[in-house]
């Protein structure tokens, strides 16, 4: 178990997805095959795979992972408009194109939190605590529902409000930033909770009072060098 002095903090901003719901897993669902198949089409021999996604796409801005995998592999497409249709060839049609996978996967699936994640959520929240979910995803709120998990939050910072805000995504310290913020918090009285290599940036980038990292396949050692105060492989080791 690791040690924390839970009154040190005001608040706790959590990721959404490989934090609290396995959404992480859809994503990566969808993002192989919208990339697989892309590449196929293009005649590309070499296939995208998961250390692509933790390099290039996990925890970023869904265009913007798009645009970093792609620039890996020296591919150009036009940017595009975000009101793209998914069969486009651009940027935005191809994030748009991941999107409906990813919606189609959880309507027919369904989603389940991580056990451990809600404990030390219900601990949290009966220690007064502050939370809010901040997440890239512009699905945030849908996986939040599907996963039973949508009135447990105060402020919800997606992928969405982003975009109506101006907020730059992770691994910029905005969005977090704003969370806090909105719950009467400040960065340096503030947990910040992530899974991805782009989020942990984010949270040291902006000053907050505590990092964590959960290893959720990235690795201990890239979360650690990337800023992480702590690491564990589940929340319940917080409690």
């Amino acid at each position: 178990m690791c040690r924390m002095e839970w009154s040190d903090y005001d608040a706790v901003l959590f990721d959404l997805d490989g934090v609290l719901t396995p959404t992480a897993d859809i994503h990566m669902r969808a993002w192989s095959e919208l990339f697989n198949t892309f590449l196929a089409g293009r005649g590309v021999t070499e296939p995208y795979t998961d250390a692509d996604y933790f390099a290039f796409v996990d925890g970023k801005p869904r265009y913007d992972g798009v645009a970093s995998f792609l620039a890996s592999r020296g591919l150009e497409v036009p940017y595009g408009d975000p009101a793209d249709p998914p069969d486009a060839e651009t940027v935005c049609g191809l994030g748009n194109r991941k999107n409906a996978l990813f919606n189609e996967v959880l309507a027919c699936d369904g989603i389940a939190p991580y056990p451990g994640s809600v404990r030390l959520l219900d601990s949290v929240q009966a220690l007064g605590k502050g939370v809010a979910v901040v997440s890239s995803s512009k699905n945030a709120r849908t996986a939040l529902g599907a996963a039973g998990l949508l009135d447990r939050f105060e402020v919800i910072i997606d992928g969405l409000v982003a975009a109506e805000e101006g907020l730059p995504g992770k691994p910029a310290p905005d969005t977090f930033a704003e969370a806090a913020r909105r719950l009467g918090s400040t960065a340096e009285r503030s947990v910040v909770v992530e899974d991805a290599v782009s989020g942990v940036r984010a949270g040291r980038a902006g000053a907050f009072g505590l990092v964590v990292g959960v290893d959720r396949g990235v690795g201990a050692e890239a979360l650690t060098e990337a800023g992480a105060d702590v690491v564990v492989t589940d929340l319940e080791e917080l409690r």
